[in-house]
């Protein structure tokens, strides 16, 4: 088995090249797990001050995407999202946003993960859980 080389650094210099104004960030990654961040943009909010369902979807998109790029270690910047599919357990508050995606399955053209959301340090309170799978280009 060769070693893994991915590294957070690699994902969002290359994430930035295709995506300039990208409000995410790779924070950790390894073969079957990545953790994403992103900083809420506070006049985004809805009333009371929750944020929207849309933003926590693009997290765990991208989180998802991550992880994709994990299963083959390289930056794929055309794996894409094939479904996914998302729960809001309860109201979303705070400044920053995580996504940690884990690893269900990894095939030779789809990779299938779970992405759990919490806001700030409390990964003990989700905000929002999905699942997904991103198709991975053929390899010809």
């Amino acid at each position: 088995m060769t070693e893994f080389s991915l590294t957070p650094d690699v994902i969002n210099q290359a994430v930035r090249g295709h995506w300039a104004q990208s409000p995410h960030e790779c924070i950790e990654i390894s073969p079957t797990r990545a953790l994403g961040r992103a900083t809420i943009d506070q006049t985004s909010l809805r009333p009371g001050g929750f944020v929207p369902g849309p933003t926590q979807f693009s997290l765990a998109d991208v989180t998802l995407w991550y992880l994709a790029f994990a299963t083959v270690d390289r930056v794929e910047p055309m794996a894409l999202t094939s479904e996914l599919s998302i729960r809001y357990l309860r109201p979303a508050q705070g400044e920053v946003m995580w996504g940690r995606a884990e690893l269900d399955k990894a095939g030779r053209t789809s990779v299938v993960g779970t992405v759990k959301i919490w806001m700030d340090d409390r990964p003990d309170r989700l905000v929002s859980t999905a699942q997904g799978t991103y198709a991975l280009p053929r390899s010809d």
